[in-house]
């Protein structure tokens, strides 16, 4: 089997496999460079060329005959993505073409990456610690432009620096709790009376630390908002305007719009920005009786789809106004607690239309009248609904880093909850110790194997 950890060549496509002009093919190990050039037509420049440049020449099989023009970036270590000495090679995007240069070099010695090999060899070899590791998928995920800003500051330290500066203070705390055990009350005369009677020093130290702490857990659920995105549904009833509201913020005619009311027999969807928001958008079938079974089927796929929403935009005909079935299914259990966004739709229609509620958004899905102003209230109501606005600082974006800041904020706050209660500083200095692991576990200095091969095995191969 193979496993992380080793330093054998390794060569992998990192660009997507299809029909493009070029492809890049990355490698990087122990001798990559030299067995590339076995099978490339210029062996001795390849193998003396300083790090940083780029050498133009073919691709060669095992008979010597070309299989591809290329141009062949070459990098020595330490001054590489991996810290080792590789190449990435750039062919023509074609199938075959990408297929004979891999071919070319499992012949010379190189296995194919396993995913996120590449980035973990960075981290091995101290290029990247694990905040900035993890944002090198993040950046490759992005869905829009605020999700990739954030993970660039990650990628730039921004998280690390957050994480060390708490650490440092922690560190601190349990530097002078440990000192003071290390003596009698008569060696450490100077101490103040709190630590006299055993309790915390540097107290204020601690709770400063624990009240970042928080600020960094809370931040987690607004970022994944920026990385993840969020499901917003249109719900409203038959003929309000909801497929017509559907093609406006998608942009293109996805949904059929009819006269007819129950066009829509089951949800659609697509992913849309909304101020920087991944959303997945989806139109439903309208919510009324019917006696059509697959109509009502439609009904009861969109109320299940309705109670995994984040956001309701809730679709209401503005030449009617509320009526009945609008009013019930606003006050029913399904949306009970949820963002609602209450459109106020036709307004191309009548101009003199029934009175607007409060809060609702009136808008033209026909014109895009009120669309811009409808979009902003979206992306409201899923911001108040993840932890309020935002700080302006960087977050935690993964689920182990949050799961790493909850446990250090748990073993702060329970060191100085027993240091209020008066408890002797050796049963306290474990909790600061564990909180202080956590924050290393996070950026990569303490870790264990299963750990980091779990967290790796999710990147793309090539990365």
């Amino acid at each position: 089997m193979i496993f992380y950890g080793d330093d054998s060549p390794i060569a992998a496509l990192a660009t997507p496999p299809g029909q493009s002009a070029l492809a890049v093919i990355r490698t990087s190990g122990k001798n990559a460079v030299e067995l590339l050039a076995e099978r490339f037509s210029a062996p001795g420049k390849l193998k003396t060329v300083a790090g940083n440049t780029i050498v133009y020449g073919w691709m060669l099989g095992k008979d010597r005959s070309r299989l591809d023009e290329t141009l062949v970036s070459v990098y020595r270590a330490p001054k590489s993505y991996t810290g080792e000495d590789g190449a990435d090679i750039s062919c023509h995007g074609g199938y075959a073409a990408v297929q004979a240069v891999l071919k070319a070099l499992h012949e010379a010695g190189f296995r194919d990456a396993l995913p996120g090999e590449f980035t973990f060899r960075a981290f091995m070899n101290g290029k990247l610690d694990l905040t900035r590791a993890e944002s090198v998928m993040e950046i490759v995920s992005a869905k829009t432009g605020k999700a990739r800003a954030g993970a660039v500051r990650r990628l730039s330290g921004d998280l690390e620096a957050e994480i060390r500066a708490v650490k440092e203070k922690l560190v601190r705390v349990l530097a002078g709790a440990e000192l003071f055990l290390d003596y009698s009350e008569d060696e450490y005369a100077e101490a103040d009376a709190d630590e006299r009677s055993g309790m915390l020093p540097k107290r204020e130290l601690a709770r400063e630390a624990l009240a970042e702490l928080r600020e960094l857990a809370a931040s987690f659920r607004i970022e994944s908002l920026y990385q993840e995105g969020a499901l917003a549904v249109i719900a409203g009833r038959p003929n309000a305007g909801k497929s017509s509201l559907f093609n406006r913020l998608v942009k293109e005619d996805r949904a059929i719009v009819a006269e007819s009311p129950g066009t829509t027999r089951d949800w659609l969807e697509a992913w849309i920005a909304v101020e920087g928001i991944p959303v997945r958008l989806a139109d439903t079938a309208g919510i009324r009786d019917s006696s059509d079974i697959v109509e009502r089927t439609g009904v009861e796929r969109s109320i299940e789809l309705i109670k995994r929403a984040d956001v309701v935009l809730y679709i209401v005909d503005g030449t009617v106004g509320l009526v009945d079935e609008d009013k019930q299914f606003l006050h029913s259990k399904e949306i009970a607690g949820k963002p609602l966004v209450m459109v106020w739709n036709k307004g191309d229609v009548a101009r003199e239309m029934t009175e607007t509620p409060a809060r609702a958004e009136r808008v033209s899905a026909k014109t895009g009248e009120g669309v811009l102003r409808l979009s902003a209230r979206i992306a409201e109501a899923l911001v108040e609904r993840n932890a309020g606005m935002e700080s302006g600082r960087i977050g935690v974006a993964s689920a182990r880093q949050k799961a790493l800041v909850d446990r250090a904020v748990e073993q702060v706050a329970d060191a100085l909850d027993m240091a209020d209660k008066g408890k002797a500083l050796d049963i306290i200095a474990p909790s600061l110790k564990e909180a202080v692991d956590c924050l290393g576990e996070i950026t990569g200095e303490v870790s264990t194997a299963d750990i980091l091969e779990v967290m790796f095995s999710s990147f793309c191969v090539g990365k």
